[in-house]
């Protein structure tokens, strides 16, 4: 076996695909450089979007809002209020397809689709909190501006357009009241912000939203003196500052890392996230697999299986690393008794998840670092987490919390809690919706 995950280990190496080669003090400051470029307005693959919400505002009890969740996969319709002591409570659940997830969408389909999905609550309030997790300039207003789609949604029309504006030219269109105030946010920062609500009781120096699931994304919250890039915010605030993070095109990849870029409808962006998200970190670890077996490192049944298969999903992955010898498809590729397969399947899978969780530690270090929070251990800074890949996806948040206590905490004495608010999308627009 040793002589596999060495094999495995010189495989990883060749192709710059190792975690090993990866410096972390190097990379956070190359990270740290760009978010600094972005928040001034210079050349930086980090937008570092204003989102002009404030955090730490009063929210209004037993008033409900209507809230919209545009997923990397899922749509979700919901209509949120807060009892007297703050709890959230949810009615009027309703998930389907994204638009434009499975063809090209125009602009009056795109946002005619939503007000159908919302019929049933069309009417509940006045106040929307829309959780749009795409590339968006927000306004002073609270609306936005999309930048562009992502995650393999086809709606090209919407891209340029204001979110907000246009849903409620549509509510009109559809017969319905239109005198709606839409507060446009992304996921990321909802999650932050249910994550402030749900952890009132406790000590915190600073707030992170964090979303690795489909796609992945960072918030955190920054002193308005630092965003130089525009005037309009009062320097003695503060503000939720939208990373973009996925977007981070200094990112070392490697070889495998610039083919999958290359198949995918939108090469060249959101590099850093085609590395480890959900959407794409199946591929990749087809094409590292397939790449591989072309060096040799596999016997010929598993590399017939390999070229038959048309995609490989990251539950795939994850169904493989916790039942190696299970009726799913890397298992069942390796056959009955090849053990020597299985192992180094198994080597060069986790060495890939091992890289993704040294990836996100760079990226949440990085962000933590910007902050300058997180010095008392009993004061630390409050990561809010979300995502299937990131929870699901087989030792990736133990991974990622071991490079966090080695490199933020043990290196820099930045001390970090990872946690976890059930429906935090939804709760987080909500509160935005109310509270702007």
């Amino acid at each position: 076996m040793r002589e596999i995950k060495n094999k495995v280990k010189r495989f990883l190496k060749d192709n710059r695909m190792h975690h090993e080669d990866i410096d972390m003090e190097a990379w956070c400051d190359i990270f740290i450089d760009q978010m600094q470029a972005g928040l001034a307005g210079k050349d930086s693959s980090l937008a570092m979007i204003p989102t002009y919400i404030e955090v730490g505002r009063d929210i209004p009890t037993g008033r409900p809002a209507i809230v919209l969740d545009a997923g990397g996969t899922n749509f979700r319709v919901a209509t949120v209020c807060f009892d007297k002591s703050g709890k959230p409570i949810i009615e009027n659940f309703l998930q389907e397809p994204m638009p434009g997830l499975d063809r090209e969408s125009s602009k009056e389909e795109f946002f005619r689709t939503i007000v159908d999905y919302m019929a049933h609550v069309v009417d509940a309030s006045d106040s929307i909190g829309f959780c749009f997790s795409y590339p968006t300039e927000i306004l002073p207003s609270k609306d936005g501006r999309l930048i562009r789609f992502c995650k393999e949604v086809k709606a090209k029309e919407v891209e340029g357009e204001l979110v907000g504006e246009n849903l409620v030219a549509a509510v009109e269109a559809a017969g319905y009241k239109g005198d709606k105030r839409v507060v446009i946010l992304n996921d990321t920062v909802a999650t932050l912000l249910a994550g402030i609500s749900a952890f009132q009781d406790r000590a915190f120096d600073s707030y992170i939203g964090f979303i690795l699931g489909t796609g992945s994304n960072c918030c955190y919250i920054e002193s308005n003196r630092n965003i130089t890039k525009t005037s309009d915010p009062d320097p003695d605030k503060e503000q939720v500052i939208n990373v973009e993070s996925g977007s981070f095109g200094k990112a070392p990849r490697g070889s495998i890392d610039l083919q999958l870029d290359e198949s995918t409808l939108d090469p060249g962006k959101y590099t850093f996230e085609k590395m480890f998200s959900g959407a794409y970190f199946g591929a990749l670890a087809l094409k590292t697999l397939r790449e591989a077996s072309r060096q040799g490192l596999f016997s010929e049944i598993l590399a017939e299986g390999l070229l038959a298969a048309k995609e490989l999903e990251t539950k795939d992955v994850n169904d493989f690393m916790r039942y190696r010898q299970g009726d799913n498809l890397l298992a069942v590729s390796c056959g009955r008794g090849a053990e020597q397969d299985r192992a180094a399947v198994w080597y060069l899978l986790d060495g890939l998840i091992e890289r993704a969780a040294k990836l996100v530690a760079i990226l949440l270090s990085a962000v933590v670092l910007k902050t300058g929070k997180g010095e008392n251990p009993c004061a630390p800074v409050c990561i809010t987490a979300e995502g299937t890949t990131f929870y699901e996806l087989k030792s990736l948040k133990t991974k990622v919390e071991c490079y966090l206590k080695g490199f933020l905490q043990e290196k820099h004495g930045r001390f970090t809690e990872i946690v976890s608010v059930e429906n935090a999308t939804l709760i987080g627009a909500a509160i935005a919706g109310l509270t702007n």
